[in-house]
C-alpha cells in the first residue's frame, strides 16, 4: 500500500515539475528581447543621433494604366536615426520636376504631399531593405488622346527598396516590393515603382561611407 502511495506521489511530482518547466520556458520566450533589425552606419560605426541623407534617382518611374510616368528630377531627403538597434527614418521632401510619360498622356502637375513619410530598415531573405510608409503623390494627366485626361491620380501606399552597401543606394522594384510586403495603388489599380536611388550624408557625416547592417 505504501509503495502504491509513493508511486502515485512520484507521478504527481513529475507532472508538477513538467508543468513548471514548461511555464518557465514559455515565460522566457516572451520575456526575451526582440532581435534588433539592421542599423544605419557611417564609416562602419552605428549612427548616434540623427543625420540627413539625400540624393536623386538616376532612373525612376511609376508604371500603371499601360504607361510609365518618369521625372528627370526625382529628388529626395530623408532624416535617419537608430532606435533600439534598428534604423528608422522620415522622408521629409520629394520634389518632382520635368515629368512625362511614354504615352499620349502629358503630366500637367505632380506633387508629393503629407510629409513626413515614415521609414524603417528591415531584413528579408538575407537582404536589407528600407520600407517607406504613407506614400502620397498626386498626378494630373493631360493630352487629348490620354485616357486619363483631366484626371488626378492619387498614388498611396508603401514602397520597399533593396539596400546596397557597395553602391550606397536603394533600388525599388517588384522584387523589393514583394520582399517587404509593399504596395502602391491609384484609381483602383496597382502602381509599379522602379527606381535606383544613391544616397549621401548632408550634415555632419558628409563624405563618410553609408552602410546598413
Amino acid at each position: 500500500m505504501q509503495k502504491q502511495k509513493r508511486t502515485a506521489l512520484l507521478a504527481k511530482t513529475r507532472v508538477a515539475l513538467g508543468g513548471l518547466l514548461a511555464a518557465l520556458m514559455l515565460s522566457a520566450v516572451f520575456a526575451a528581447p526582440a532581435m534588433a533589425g539592421p542599423a544605419w552606419k557611417f564609416n562602419g560605426e552605428e549612427l548616434k543621433g540623427t543625420e540627413t541623407i539625400l540624393g536623386g534617382a538616376q532612373k525612376s518611374g511609376l508604371t500603371a494604366w499601360g504607361f510609365t510616368t518618369t521625372c528627370d528630377n526625382f529628388l529626395y531627403e530623408v532624416e535617419i536615426w537608430n532606435s533600439s538597434g534598428t534604423g528608422k527614418g522620415n522622408v521629409t521632401d520629394l520634389p518632382l520636376f520635368n515629368c512625362y510619360t511614354d504615352s499620349f498622356c502629358t503630366v500637367e502637375a505632380i506633387e508629393a504631399e503629407s510629409f513626413p513619410w515614415s521609414a524603417e530598415l528591415m531584413t528579408s531573405g538575407g537582404n536589407n531593405y528600407m520600407k517607406v510608409k504613407g506614400v502620397d503623390v498626386w498626378i494630373l494627366y493631360g493630352g487629348w488622346f490620354c485616357p486619363l485626361w483631366g484626371v488626378w491620380a492619387h498614388v498611396t501606399g508603401s514602397a520597399g527598396g533593396l539596400l546596397s552597401n557597395a553602391t550606397e543606394s536603394a533600388t525599388f522594384g517588384p522584387s523589393s516590393f514583394t520582399a517587404t510586403g509593399s504596395k502602391l495603388e491609384a484609381l483602383g489599380a496597382g502602381v509599379e515603382w522602379n527606381g535606383f536611388f544613391p544616397a549621401e550624408a548632408f550634415e555632419t557625416r558628409r563624405e563618410q561611407s553609408l552602410s546598413v547592417s
